[in-house]
Formats: structure tokens, sequence, C-alpha cells
């Protein structure tokens, strides 16, 4: 367990407190980090924090401020801002239980680990978690984390249970917005058994470590070859057979169920395109002159 929580406090239920820790339930992968180099010298170029004709400032002479107006800002020191009172900064207290399927996939964010902070704090923790489990439910409440107030959810998770921040409802874009010009006619009988035939032909267990970043690797790559180390190659997407823009749907389909549903697609050439109307004829920019006067 890591040595030091991400956050300490107490988790409510009624007149039930309970203490726990949480730790953060993901780690950010190993990227490939970009610096800005200027060219010509080959240096890395810096930025630093100036003020209109004042110039480079002391970082200790830079406080937080809100703009009234323009030109006009409320300044806040750091001390201030973390006076601010809120008990959700020390408990996490549990105001309504839901369904999971109630809560749609868009409005979880970051998932943490939610433990007992000693022994003392076990049993009650395990009687809630097993309650939770028993009634197929989740908690929902707020947390005071890094100045802002998370809506949160907690659920059971084998011996401990998982915390995930959730977007509120202004975070989030109206997905009619989005999708009110796509047609909701049910398509062809015949392309749904398709479809269907296929997703089933991929379908398995879910295995995370089937996957990598496919990405990261090619630069990686690209980075080696630059560098001058032998046998490193790199396929770029030109590389790539290019498709129709058009292919028959129909015989797409079953070219990917004749091949077992796996991930080797067809040969875009072994797929008929369908013939692509041919552009308007526009009339000669002379004749239209005339036809205009």
């Amino acid at each position: 367990m890591p040595a030091r929580a991400y956050w300490s406090g107490q988790l409510r239920l009624a007149l039930v407190s309970i203490p726990v820790e949480i730790y953060s339930a993901t780690r950010s992968a190993a990227t490939i980090a970009l610096n800005q180099i200027h060219e010509p010298s080959g240096k890395r170029i810096k930025y630093e924090k100036t003020v209109p004709g004042l110039g480079a400032v002391d970082p200790d002479d830079i406080v937080k401020g809100y703009q009234v107006e323009k030109g006009q800002y409320v300044l806040l020191t750091d001390e201030e801002i973390e006076g601010v009172k809120l008990e959700s900064k020390r408990t996490l207290e549990l105001v309504q239980f839901v369904d999971a399927s109630e809560i749609d996939a868009i409005y979880f964010e970051k998932p943490y680990y939610v433990v007992p902070k000693d022994e003392l704090a076990e049993e009650a923790f395990r009687v809630v978690r097993d309650a939770m489990k028993a009634a197929k439910k989740i908690g929902l409440g707020q947390l005071a984390l890094r100045g802002h107030e998370y809506l949160v959810s907690l659920k059971p998770c084998g011996r401990g249970m998982i915390l995930e921040t959730l977007r509120y409802e202004e975070e989030v874009n109206k997905a009619s917005g989005f999708f009110r010009a796509i047609s909701d006619n049910a398509p062809p009988e015949e392309l749904m058994e398709l479809a269907t035939a296929l997703i089933d032909k991929r379908t398995k267990k879910f295995d995370p470590s089937a996957f990598s970043d496919r990405y990261e690797d090619a630069l990686r790559a690209l980075i080696d070859v630059k560098r001058g180390k032998k046998g490193a190659t790199v396929e770029t997407e030109d590389n790539a057979p290019k498709a129709s823009n058009v292919i028959d749907l129909m015989a797409a389909l079953k070219a990917s169920i004749e091949k077992g549903g796996g991930n080797d697609a067809p040969a875009p050439q072994n797929i008929k395109p369908r013939a692509a109307k041919p552009p308007p004829r526009r009339a000669p920019a002379k004749a239209a002159a005339r036809k205009r006067a």
C-alpha cells in the first residue's frame, strides 16, 4: 500500500462514522515528453512569468486573483483559500443510494481505492461494504479535493470499496445536440444479422494486457531510428493500404465473417466499391455569362 494516503477522513452513514483513507486507483503511463527547442542553437526554450512593463517577477510576489471587471481583481492568498470551511473536506457523507445502472458512464471521472484507516474501523467498514453489496446499491456523496468539491460514488470492490469522482450535470454536453441529425430509421434486417454475427465472433473476455499504446511505441521507434539504433524500423501511415471512401457494407460484413471475425480486415481491393455518382456538370463560364446577360 502507498506510504501516503491521497485523502484521510470520515466515511459517514447517518450516525455511523468510519475513519477511512483513499488512494489513487490508477497511475499515469510513462509517456514521451517532447520539449520545445530553438533549432538554430539546439537549446531548450524556457518560459518566464512576467508583468507588462516590469519584466520577470519573483514567484513569492505571485498571488491568486479573481477578475471582477476588466483589469480589476479580488486577490486571495493560499491561506484564505485553504480557510474556506467545507465539511466535505474531512467527511464523506453518503446521502443517497442508487442502482449502478442509473448513472451513465459519461459521468464517471477518476477512481480511488477506499480502505479502513485502522483495525478499529475495519468492522464497521465491512458492515457498510457488505450491506451495499447485498442491496446491490452504490452510495452518493460529496467530497472536497484539490480546491474543488466533487460529486462522488462509492461501491464495494473485493475486500474494499471504490470511490469514483463524478462530473456534475453542467459539465456534460447534451447528446441530443450531436445526435439529432442521425436518422432513427431501423437498418435493413439482413445487415443487422451480419453485423450481429460479426460482433458475436469478436466477443471474448476483456483482457487489458492485450492492448498497448501503439502511438507511444511508434514514437519511441522513431526516436530510436533518429538516434541511429540498428534494427529499429518505423511504419508510417503512408505505408498503410488506402481503402475506398465508399465501401459496399454488405460485402465488407460478409468478408469479415468469412475470415472468422478476426482483426485482419479484408483487403480493400477485394471489396467492390459502389459506383460513385458523377459530379454535376457546370456550364462554362462564358456561356453562363451570356445567359445572365
